[in-house]
């Protein structure tokens, strides 16, 4: 059920390189391209109230377009101070990653460490072009910091503290981020399925 090609539909650089890396870990070897091999195929706007939806969108789009299995995913940020924002949002809240993370400690200025619980939250899907669907998703929880901390990683990495690794995801190796991270649990789920072939639906 794991397919021998597939291309991301991602236009993120960032999720480019750790969905490419996942797709390693899969048990069977997978022919990975990407948007740039494709330069005709856009994305699709992302309209689903979602997680999911906003994935299948995405993944459908691309493999239709193709004629590839396409992989997409679909994460974001969940504070609880903010009522679970900025969500399914997380990419569309401000300018770009610093404009965001600005705009999200200033929304939690002043809370303490307590009040700061979040978490990361990731659906990936394959498409099919016979309009086939696999889902995979993942969680990782997590304290939004008071300033950003280190110089890895991308988006809100700088200022979200896993619990597990202690440290923010800027600070560690993409390595130990991939331990632990909603994307690599999001993916694992995903080969899982595939490698059974359950989970699969049209």
């Amino acid at each position: 059920m794991i397919p021998g090609r597939l291309v991301l539909a991602s236009g993120n650089a960032g999720k480019v390189r750790e969905l490419e890396a996942l797709v390693r870990e899969w048990p069977e070897a997978v022919q990975v391209c990407s948007l740039t091999d494709f330069p005709d195929v856009t994305l699709p706007d992302e309209t689903g109230a979602t997680y999911e939806e906003n994935a299948c969108l995405k993944a459908a789009a691309v493999s239709a377009a193709t004629g590839l299995a396409a992989l997409a995913d679909d994460s974001g940020l969940d504070v609880d101070a903010l009522g679970g924002a900025p969500g399914v949002r997380s990419a569309r809240y401000g300018r770009d990653d610093a404009d965001r993370i600005t705009k999200l400690l200033a929304a939690l200025d002043g809370r303490s460490a307590a009040t700061r619980t979040a978490r990361f939250r990731c659906v990936t899907v394959l498409a099919w072009p016979d309009g086939r669907l696999a889902v995979g998703e993942g969680v990782v929880e997590g304290v939004i910091t008071e300033a950003p901390v280190g110089d890895g990683g991308f988006g809100y990495d700088p200022v979200f503290r896993s619990i597990e690794l202690g440290r923010t995801f800027a600070e560690v190796s993409a390595g130990a981020k991939a331990g632990v991270s909603h994307r690599a649990r999001a993916m694992r789920a995903l080969g899982e399925r595939l490698a059974r072939g359950v989970g699969v639906e049209d």
